[in-house]
């Protein structure tokens, strides 16, 4: 059957979906929306197509994310989105073997979901991995020896929080606050600044822009536009990153207490690792400007970003895919 078998790794997130097929790499990263047609019942398109139509479909049309917070919140849609990822980027297979990185602390119902999801679209077995475990391996950080590693993956729904050691979690949090969360306090900032209304899409292109969870030396401003609250007519304003700033900071605030409490819980020796090896950022919150220099100020340990961190999950699921016999005692027993 080794001829026959297929090994996958998959980054299924809340805003992307990331495949990677062992021995080829990185095969789809394509947005996790689906355009579903309430008319019909169906589904239009899945990923890059869809997310077009995100906040400007008709009436009779949904642009839907089927994952909210890391989770599974529509399992048909789910489900239907995953095939079609699948069917794009794999050829068939009678032995279809799949990585799949989810959230810390998810419930066994949560669990069996995403077994489900998989089993359901063809794999023949499914492996299911802390994110903070991929995270780190996909990073190539030594998480096999008795010494701590302290990895935060920021990513659109949810933030992991974990300290490893011995390819497992030590002390892990999730937190419902990333990237979406920062994408909802600069709307509410923006409608209560200035009576502008303005969508998801719109928030985003703010943060990526201007954002900053530290002062920055340029001044960065960016242009929103949106309907008026007052008059319900088109308007345009202007945003300074110092603004934007103000809007994220109580959620960056959260984030570097959860980071804190984990500390906090950890055993003496692991905490005297975390403050010579540092802290990770990963996942594409950690992008963000400044945001190590936030952390750092406050935790005072080096904090460090890894190589590529939007991918450093997917690269992570594929090490295990393609070294699965290497990490299956380590990882699944």
């Amino acid at each position: 059957m080794g001829i026959f078998q297929k090994n996958i790794g998959i980054d299924m997130g809340t805003a992307n979906t990331r495949v990677y097929l062992a021995n080829k790499g990185i095969v789809l990263n394509e947005p996790s929306i689906v355009a579903f047609n309430n008319r019909t019942n169906r589904v239009i398109s899945v990923g890059q197509e869809a997310k077009k139509m995100f906040s400007r479909t008709p009436i009779h049309i949904s642009a839907i994310k089927p994952l909210a917070n890391g989770v599974i919140s529509d399992f048909d849609i789910a489900q239907e989105m995953v095939r079609r990822f699948l069917s794009k980027t794999t050829p068939w297979s009678l032995s279809t073997r799949i990585i799949a990185s989810i959230p810390t602390n998810l419930t066994e119902v949560e669990q069996k979901s995403v077994e489900d999801i998989f089993k359901n679209a063809g794999a023949s077995s499914v492996f299911l991995v802390p994110q903070p475990v991929v995270a780190a391996l996909g990073s190539r950080l030594e998480i096999n020896e008795p010494g701590a590693r302290m990895i935060v993956d920021i990513g659109a729904g949810v933030t992991g929080v974990a300290i490893l050691s011995m390819n497992g979690l030590v002390v892990s949090e999730r937190l419902k606050i990333a990237g979406d969360q920062f994408d909802e306090d600069i709307i509410k900032f923006v409608r209560d600044e200035f009576k502008l209304m303005i969508g998801g899409p719109t928030a985003e292109e703010i943060k990526i822009g201007v954002g900053s969870a530290a002062p920055q030396t340029e001044k960065l401003e960016a242009v929103a536009r949106g309907r008026d609250i007052s008059s319900g007519l088109p308007k345009e304003i202007i945003v300074k990153d110092s603004q934007i700033r103000a809007a994220i900071h109580r959620s960056l605030r959260a984030l570097q207490e959860t980071i804190k409490k984990v500390i906090e819980t950890a055993p003496a020796e692991l905490v005297g690792d975390i403050y010579k090896n540092g802290i990770y950022l990963c996942g594409g919150g950690s992008l963000l400007r400044g945001i190590d220099d936030f952390f750092r100020k406050e935790i005072a340990v080096n904090i460090q970003i890894v190589d590529d961190p939007l991918t450093c999950l997917v690269r992570g699921t594929g090490l295990v895919a393609e070294n699965f016999n290497q990490y299956k005692d380590s990882l699944f027993s």
